[in-house]
């Protein structure tokens, strides 16, 4: 009974049950402290598959990682552009650009950020949903995460299916045709299930210039295009130096000539920046322990066939890693050394399936940073993207039968 699969399950069957826990224990934990939920969650997968000198090695690689301690610091700042755009009326003018449903709003303000790729990018376009109303919090937040994601498997400058296209030796160009079903499903989606609660249009100034509108957009664009610009163009000892820059600018261009330090420090003390800094290191612990875990190594050597390795891997590995770069990185490989050459189908159904899993998981900073913006339980997030993150499961799912 069973085979090579079972067998290899029930032989390490104490690491699945540790990661299970330590999952349980951060959606368990996280509408108390979030960071600290993941910080915990860590240490149990940890102290149960990593012997006690290699999970200390695990953490230290982190808090003394430039790239985290980057990341970490521009999460600190991130929100407090938000917060001095609402503070001098900026944020008013902004929305006042936007078409007036609400649901509109939800959908675009995140799209279109979303299509500057940075780190803690949601944290720009939260305040824009999170002015807009109309909506309970924990849709607001579920809006942001979804929406923003939504145009990535178009985006041709997208990481994720740069990386991916590499990997499977396919032009990214070529891929979009097939692709496009998955920007749309996902719009349908969303828009269906996601927005359901959001109604009526959003009140705006009773003046406003086209300035109004594209100050702020300056100042919130300038931060992602000085990162990806920085990131091309500079020899960086560090890429994240670029993320900080980009960042510092648009506080800076915010700030200027409107908020004097003083205000400028009562302004992030409103906005408590710092656990969003915390929650970036707590993330990257819990990736860090689980890679040593042995876990990813222990999926890829089950033996799946090619719906199973796509979609049921895909997804898990996506969720389990929170990057969509890192589960693609593991599967198309497998895919092409047991299968042959990765179709342009077979690829959107595994970026498709690798999507789903990073969009819901704890580890996933877009997911994470929107419930601690609008002050929400994860949990309360992430029982709003199930339903929809399902249903568009099940029809990778059953593409995938028709198509692997």
């Amino acid at each position: 009974m069973g085979g090579p699969a079972f067998s290899f399950l029930g032989g390490h069957v104490l690491s699945w049950v540790a990661f299970g826990l330590s999952l349980s224990v951060v959606l368990g934990l996280a509408r108390w402290s979030l960071w600290g939920a993941m910080l915990l969650g860590a240490l149990v997968l940890g102290g149960v598959t990593l012997p006690v000198p290699e999970l200390g090695e695990a953490l230290r690689s982190v808090v003394t990682s430039p790239s985290v301690v980057l990341l970490a610091l521009a999460m600190v700042l991130i929100p407090v552009i938000g917060g001095v755009l609402v503070e001098t009326g900026r944020m008013e003018g902004l929305l006042a650009g936007l078409p007036r449903p609400r649901k509109a709003v939800y959908a675009l303000a995140p799209g279109i950020l979303g299509m500057l790729p940075m780190p803690g990018g949601a944290l720009l376009s939260a305040p824009l949903v999170e002015r807009v109303g109309g909506a309970p919090p924990e849709v607001r937040a579920a809006a942001n995460v979804w929406f923003r994601h939504t145009l990535h498997s178009i985006y041709p400058l997208s990481p994720a299916l740069i990386t991916g296209a590499a990997l499977a030796g396919l032009d990214v160009w070529g891929l979009l045709p097939f692709q496009l079903p998955t920007a749309l499903v996902l719009l349908a989606i969303g828009y269906a299930i996601v927005l359901r609660r959001v109604s009526g249009r959003m009140e705006i100034p009773a003046t406003h210039t086209r300035w109004d509108t594209l100050a702020p957009v300056a100042i919130l664009v300038a931060a992602p295009a000085l990162d990806l610009a920085l990131k091309r163009l500079a020899p960086l000892p560090v890429p994240e130096l670029a993320t900080v820059t980009g960042v510092a600018v648009s506080l800076v261009l915010a700030s200027a000539g409107r908020v004097s330090v003083p205000r400028l420090a009562g302004i992030a003390r409103r906005e408590r920046p710092l656990r969003f800094g915390l929650i970036v290191i707590a993330v990257f612990a819990y990736l860090a322990v689980f890679e040593r875990s042995g876990l990813p190594a222990r999926i890829a050597a089950l033996s799946l066939p090619p719906a199973g390795l796509c979609v049921g891997a895909g997804w898990f590995l996506g969720f389990a890693t929170g990057r969509q770069q890192a589960a693609l990185s593991l599967v198309i490989p497998i895919y092409v050394g047991a299968y042959g050459t990765m179709t342009p189908w077979a690829f959107a159904v595994t970026y498709l399936a690798t999507y789903l899993g990073y969009l819901l998981s704890p580890l996933h900073p877009c997911l994470t940073v929107s419930a601690e913006y609008a002050s929400v339980p994860l949990g309360s997030v992430w029982r709003r993207l199930l339903v929809p993150s399902l249903l568009a499961l099940l029809i990778t799912a059953g593409s995938s039968l028709l198509i692997l």
